[in-house]
């Protein structure tokens, strides 16, 4: 299963405001160009804390 489009459209990086690219291969991830970090997303949920960000 994916993200939804609804959720997607809202969501923006939490460190930067800025605008965040959906990946599904090879796993599931949000990534801020802007800010290098990758977000874990994990059952359909999406990790957004910057803690736990991984560098891109």
């Amino acid at each position: 299963m994916s993200l939804s489009p609804d959720l997607l459209e809202i969501l923006v990086c939490p460190k930067c405001k800025g605008e965040l690219e959906y990946r599904e291969e090879p796993k599931e991830q949000l990534v801020c160009h802007a800010c290098r970090l990758v977000y874990a997303v994990e059952d359909d949920i999406p990790i957004m804390l910057i803690d736990e960000a991984t560098p891109l």
